[in-house]
């Protein structure tokens, strides 16, 4: 038998070394992957962090929320950066965050839209921001009133005054009202809240004012309701400043009036007061100057006394100054001069010649007291500013809180 020719040899060689290479580059070198096979198969996945989840109380679209509510912001995921409520007006509500909720601390104003603006933190980053809109209920009444001589240099027997213009009806209302304003002194000043009426909130030093004291009044009473129904839509603030100490006596009987100034006498007036009888008797007790008019026309008409009947007047008088809400006024009277003096004969008012009264005019501010005595018809405290008609026992026993 012929063994393999050299040709036949090379050739086997050849194949063999071929097969030996083709076996190395596919263990060890690249390769293109087969789109169609399942090993080329790869996938990516990104997912975007969670963002802050919020509730709001009350929720959005929520209508006839009572001024009184709360408003709470709650972070159920995350946590929140910054919450501002606004009013339609601009008004914003504070509040404050504890822990995930921020509560509101202020009432709101009735019939008002407001936006609630939250930002938060998602609990691995990221803001998020929320609004929402409710509106407050719209109350049949909504209530006023005026912090009364705000602004002014006032003499030393006038109290703080709140005046509301229709009545807090209900003992809660007034202690709520009564809790939420304040008087700040300079001096540092003793006094007490308490209410003349259910219209008039005052606040009394225990003595008459030292002269110089500031005064600053806050009633923030936005949202405080003072009666069924009845609303306030805006809270108030003011001041006042104490004058001199000037003070006035009447004697009745004596015909004569004093006025003094840091416990020195002025001047000393004749005078005439009102004649005997129940509805002319000028009366006794502590008044405070409540205004000055320089003309006016004097009509018993508005205190009932109508043309026609009985003690009807009507009169023009110049250099008027107003102690009571009833009428009472000192003033000048020159047609009662000759009286002045001896005789008392007007319908209850303090007649004075014209210099004199002129003189008292100048020299008078509203809260000067008035000290009238000699009569047995008592003024009443709601007559007039009557706060010092009280002992100061009893005008702190007139607090809604006592």
């Amino acid at each position: 038998m012929k063994g393999p020719t050299p040709a036949a040899t090379v050739l086997g060689l050849l194949v063999t070394a071929a097969l030996i290479l083709a076996g190395c580059s596919s263990n060890s070198g690249p390769t293109d992957p087969d789109p169609s096979s399942e090993a080329s198969t790869s996938t990516s996945t990104s997912t975007a962090p969670p963002q802050a989840e919020i509730t709001v109380d009350p929720a959005g679209g929520t209508d006839e929320v009572m001024p009184d509510d709360t408003i709470t912001v709650q972070a159920v995921r995350g946590e929140i950066d910054d919450v501002t409520v606004v009013g339609a007006g601009g008004d914003e509500i504070d509040g404050a965050v504890e822990g995930q909720t921020w509560t509101s601390s202020a009432r709101m104003k009735p019939s008002t839209k407001y936006t609630v603006t939250t930002t938060a933190q998602g609990p691995e980053g990221g803001t998020t921001t929320d609004k929402s809109t409710f509106t407050t209920h719209d109350p049949e009444v909504t209530a006023t009133y005026g912090i009364v001589y705000s602004g002014r240099t006032v003499g030393v027997g006038m109290p703080v005054s709140i005046q509301f213009d229709s009545a807090v009806t209900d003992e809660k209302y007034r202690r709520a009202i009564e809790r939420a304003v304040s008087v700040e002194t300079t001096p540092q000043t003793e006094g007490s809240w308490g209410w003349l009426d259910n219209r008039q909130l005052m606040w009394r030093p225990k003595d008459f004012w030292t002269p110089g004291t500031t005064v600053t009044i806050d009633a923030p009473i936005t949202g405080y309701q003072t009666g069924e129904d009845k609303w306030v839509a805006q809270g108030a603030s003011g001041s006042m400043t104490i004058g001199r100490r000037q003070m006035a006596t009447v004697d009745i009987n004596a015909h004569e009036m004093t006025v003094s100034q840091d416990g020195q006498t002025l001047k000393t007036f004749p005078v005439s007061s009102g004649k005997p009888g129940r509805e002319t008797e000028t009366r006794s007790g502590m008044k405070v100057v409540i205004g000055k008019q320089r003309e006016m026309t004097m009509d018993s008409s508005t205190i009932g006394v109508d043309k026609g009947e009985k003690g009807y007047y009507k009169v023009d008088t110049d250099y008027n100054v107003r102690v009571t809400w009833t009428g009472e006024f000192v003033h000048s009277a020159p047609w009662s001069v000759g009286a002045q003096g001896s005789t008392n004969v007007s319908h209850g008012c303090v007649n004075m010649a014209p210099q004199n009264a002129k003189w008292f005019y100048k020299h008078s501010l509203v809260g000067d007291p008035v000290n009238f005595t000699g009569s047995d018809r008592e003024f009443l405290p709601t007559e007039g500013i009557g706060v010092w008609q009280f002992s100061w026992a009893q005008w702190q026993k007139q607090s809604a809180l006592a």
